[in-house]
């Protein structure tokens, strides 16, 4: 069973201003496939309209992950895509929800493997807590407790909306 936490109204409303906050004339945006790829998609697209430069590119951390044995065996890979050189520029990290912060190691990993920016900023839908990690977000549309044993889902389609399901 699941719960609607934030509906697309509350979503689009964080959008906007994840979308102030990281306004700047050039912007260089990656988003992390799947959740973290639309989001970045999402701000883009206010960004374009506020007048910024937008320079996107998208990341499958698939290969990069420590759970590799547990994610089943015939992950989704999708290709990375950064068609830009990232050398020297500050970089925005887009994801849907930050939890442990495994999957943000996994894309600082691979976004290495493409060159050194100047540095690199993490936005996030949501931030729900329980980090493993010491990573933490710049930009934030929604911070939540969620308790241990659910899962927390960006749901995307005409109208998004951030659920909570009990993981048994």
């Amino acid at each position: 069973m699941s719960k609607v936490l934030f509906d697309h109204q509350a979503l689009e409303a964080a959008l906007d201003s994840m979308a102030k906050t990281m306004f700047a004339a050039e912007v260089w945006i990656v988003g992390i496939h799947r959740g973290g790829a639309q989001v970045a998609d999402a701000l883009q697209q206010r960004l374009t309209v506020m007048g910024a430069q937008v320079h996107r590119g998208n990341l499958d951390i698939s290969f990069y992950r420590d759970d590799l044995d547990t994610v089943g065996p015939n992950p989704e890979v999708r290709p990375s895509e950064l068609p830009f050189d990232l050398c020297d520029h500050d970089l925005w990290l887009v994801d849907d929800v930050l939890f442990t912060g495994r999957t943000i190691r996994a894309a600082l990993n691979e976004l290495f493997d493409y060159g050194r920016p100047a540095s690199i900023r993490l936005a996030v839908a949501v931030d729900r807590g329980g980090r493993e990690l010491p990573i933490a977000a710049d930009c934030i549309g929604f911070t939540l407790d969620a308790p241990a044993g659910s899962s927390v889902k960006l749901m995307t389609g005409e109208l998004w909306q951030i659920e909570q399901r009990q993981v048994k």
